[in-house]
Order: structure tokens, then C-alpha cells, then sequence
């Protein structure tokens, strides 16, 4: 057993000659939200469906909720929830009619009405599944990640599709989820998401991991001095500086007109260009 849900050492995966992952490390707590960020490319989706026992490694260490996923059976898959980033569905049901068609698929679940309620989907819990939206058709992929209470759920680009409200009340259920002590772990193109939701990121170019830390922590592998702009007369002026307030303070004590003033510092999307670059 392990204290880790998510435990991988030397983890490697080939395509003939094409590597898809060499030597990767890697660890999620119990609890935690931990996102996974890469190009196209780098390794992510190996990564993701070797863990979910969905495809075969070639060496290393693998260990999710204390089992191999390569030899695990049912018990193990019960504990798990999968939302892909494309998923087929049965298009002549109603949404209510599917997710109570994957409830009875496991030994305990949630009420059917309940998993809509969290998604935001019990207005359209009569409509036909071919009928719903981009956004709504991925609301009811989740729902079916989650209907079966899984202590570990990974999340492959959950929010394709969603408009920028939509996105904002899906993290309100991922931070709910991960209350409730479901661990997470999540693919993601979008950089605020990520910033917003991870206890930690993993950042994976050309087939390894080049660096695991906080979004906070992540942002100093790059200058963390902050930008400061303004207009001046004519001219645009930009200065950096790990002291913006005190520049600030002093230019205007010197009587400039610090007119569009803006203070801007690297983000986690800075530092995500800043890691795959040099790897």
C-alpha cells in the first residue's frame, strides 16, 4: 500500500519507434486536486490511460488507489471515475433514462437526480441526449463520471465546450467534489483553470515530467519581478521591478503622470511557456 493515490515511477510507453513516455515520476495525494499540463504531444494521454487501465505500459511502477491498474479487477474499476474528452453516447435516451442506466452498472451510487442537480442538468433531465448542446452533452459526461461515488476521478479536458460562466460553476463542483474527499486529477488546455483549481501541477514535455509544484510555487521558475507600464507624455514607458510600489511612490513624488498605469506579473501560463521551452 502506498500513501498516495497516485503512485508512478519510471513509468515508459513506445509506439515503435515513437516514445510516448520515458522515465516518468509521479505522486497525487489522497484529496488532492492535481492537474496535468503539456502540448500536444508531450504525453499526457498515455500518461492518463495507462493509470486508468486502459492501456498496457512498457516498464515502471504503477499504483492507483494501492493496485495496479494493468492486473486490477472490477472492485478497483468502482473506485474509479473517468470522464473523457470525447465520449459516445446513446443519443435516443433522455439524459435521466442515461445516467440511471449507468447507475445500475455499480454497487453503490448516487441518486440519478441528485448527479444532474450537481452537473446543472435537471431542467433538461427529459430531453434526449441528441438534442443537448456541446456544453450540456459535456455536463452529462460528467454526471456519469461521477454517478458512482469514485474515490479517485480523472477528468480529461472537462470543460470543452462550456462558456465562461459554465466553466466557472463546473470549478465550483470540482471544489466540491474534492471537499467531499474525492481525489482529482485533471487534463487541462486551459492555464487559469488549472491556476484556479490545482493543489498542484505537473507540467510533462517530451514524454517526462519537468517540474510538479504549486501554481504559486510554479510562477517563480521564471523572473518574478513584477511589469509596470504607463503613459508618459507621449511614450510609453515599462519598467520591471520586484518593488512596483516603491517605483510607483517614487515617480510620482517626482511629479510624473503615471497615466494607463498597470502592474502585471508572470502567471502560471508564463511559466508552463517558460518549462517546455527549455525542456
Amino acid at each position: 500500500m502506498t500513501t498516495s493515490a497516485v503512485h508512478v515511477r519510471g513509468l515508459a510507453k513506445a509506439y515503435r519507434r515513437t516514445t510516448a513516455v520515458q522515465n516518468l515520476d509521479l505522486d497525487v495525494g489522497y484529496g488532492e486536486i492535481f492537474a496535468i499540463l503539456g502540448p500536444n504531444g508531450a504525453g499526457k494521454s498515455t500518461t492518463i490511460e495507462i493509470l486508468e487501465g486502459n492501456r498496457q505500459r512498457d516498464a515502471g511502477q504503477v499504483l492507483v488507489l494501492g493496485e495496479d491498474p494493468g492486473t486490477a479487477g472490477r472492485g478497483w474499476r468502482d473506485r474509479i471515475g473517468i470522464v473523457l474528452q470525447e465520449a459516445s453516447d446513446a443519443g435516443m435516451l433522455t439524459v435521466l433514462e442515461t445516467v440511471q442506466m449507468f447507475t445500475s452498472c455499480y454497487g453503490s451510487a448516487r441518486a440519478p437526480e441528485d448527479v444532474l442537480d450537481l452537473v446543472g442538468l435537471s431542467p433538461s433531465s427529459g430531453s434526449r441526449v441528441r438534442t443537448l448542446s456541446g456544453g450540456q452533452r459535456r455536463r452529462l459526461d460528467v454526471a456519469l463520471g461521477i454517478v458512482g461515488k469514485p474515490e479517485l476521478l480523472f477528468l480529461d479536458e472537462p470543460t470543452t465546450g462550456f462558456d465562461p460562466e459554465a466553466r466557472r460553476q463546473f470549478w465550483d463542483l470540482i471544489r466540491l467534489l474534492a471537499a467531499d474527499g474525492t481525489t482529482i486529477l485533471l487534463t487541462t488546455h486551459y492555464l487559469e483553470e488549472a491556476a484556479a483549481l490545482a493543489d498542484r501541477v505537473a507540467v510533462i514535455a517530451d514524454g517526462t515530467v519537468v517540474a510538479v509544484d504549486s501554481p504559486v510555487k510554479l510562477i517563480e521558475h521564471v523572473n518574478a519581478a513584477a511589469t509596470v507600464t504607463w503613459v508618459e507624455g507621449d511614450e510609453v514607458r515599462v519598467e520591471h521591478t520586484d518593488f512596483p510600489t516603491d517605483l510607483i511612490r517614487q515617480r510620482s513624488r517626482d511629479g510624473a503622470e503615471l497615466a494607463q498605469l498597470t502592474v502585471t506579473r508572470p502567471t502560471l501560463e508564463d511559466a508552463y511557456l517558460h518549462l517546455i521551452g527549455r525542456a
